[in-house]
């Protein structure tokens, strides 16, 4: 199984293809790796230095696995920061070539925009484009809270509006939509939960809430790896999407909470790599009417 992962790459840390190749290998699943911005380390430091890709050059990265024939071997693609709307249709360019070699491959995307606390952190032409192109041709989605109220124009106030929130992006397109970071805490004070939806079924996964001095980014990106790489490897069936869920919950709330002990700035990724696959801890999918 191989997936081509089109995301962003810092050297020091672990944020976009530089937390979710090392997971989704960590699985098992080959990963072909094209970044569309490299940095020294992710921004929510003081500084960095680095630059994002053109569009051209994704799209001759990509070219070339298309021309050594590899692209009918790809079961998904996923996509996450876009440094520009232009990088997005050199992505959605990748997909519409990989869905040509294999008609069954999966899209997703999680959309990167921004995040409660922080607000936007792409141009509006980068957000505009998430929502008007991207998330309508994906297959699965994975916007945490901020994001989803960037799609569907609400303002999320409890759990009873994420999911209706979630299931109106099921109207923009895709199949699965999996909203993470699902936090009230005048709700569930002690706990942060993950929310996926289908057309036909809801679930929900709480695990406890873990809290940092600083914030710790690139758990999001780990997350849609996990889930994509166990979705993928999963028996076709109505146990596909809680079963993928509960493990990406299980492999997540793992390495945030070794990230935690360790006292790291970082996803202690490399640290808790066995817990990817073996986590101790296990949290149910409660479906939701």
């Amino acid at each position: 199984m191989s997936i081509l992962s089109i995301q962003s790459h810092v050297a020091y840390g672990h944020v976009g293809n530089s937390a979710a190749v090392f997971a989704l290998q960590r699985l098992g699943i080959e990963v072909w790796p094209v970044m569309t911005v490299q940095l020294s380390n992710h921004t929510g430091y003081p500084s960095w230095r680095g630059r994002a890709f053109e569009a051209d050059h994704i799209a001759e990265v990509v070219a070339g696995l298309d021309e050594m024939g590899l692209l009918a071997g790809c079961e998904a693609v996923l996509s996450g920061y876009l440094g520009s709307a232009a990088i997005g249709g050199a992505v959605l360019d990748a997909v519409a070539r990989v869905r040509r070699a294999n008609a069954g491959a999966v899209h997703l995307c999680d959309p990167v925009m921004g995040d409660r606390g922080r607000g936007l952190f792409v141009p509006e032409e980068v957000a505009a484009f998430v929502r008007e192109q991207a998330v309508p041709r994906a297959n699965i989605v994975t916007p945490n809270l901020f994001e989803l109220e960037r799609l569907t124009g609400r303002q999320l106030e409890d759990p009873e509006g994420a999911l209706a929130a979630a299931r109106s992006v099921l109207d923009l397109g895709p199949d699965i939509v999996l909203v993470t970071s699902v936090r009230f805490p005048e709700r569930h004070k002690d706990e942060v939960a993950l929310l996926a939806v289908t057309r036909d079924a809801a679930w929900r996964v709480a695990t406890p809430w873990l809290e940092f001095a600083a914030p710790v980014n690139g758990a999001g990106d780990a997350l849609a790896a996990l889930f994509l790489g166990l979705y993928l490897r999963a028996v076709p069936g109505p146990a596909r999407v809680p079963d993928a869920l509960t493990g990406a919950a299980a492999a997540i709330f793992a390495l945030i909470e070794a990230t935690r002990e360790a006292g790291a700035r970082e996803l202690a990724l490399i640290g808790a790599q066995d817990a990817l696959v073996n986590p101790e801890r296990t949290f149910p999918a409660e479906p939701l009417d």
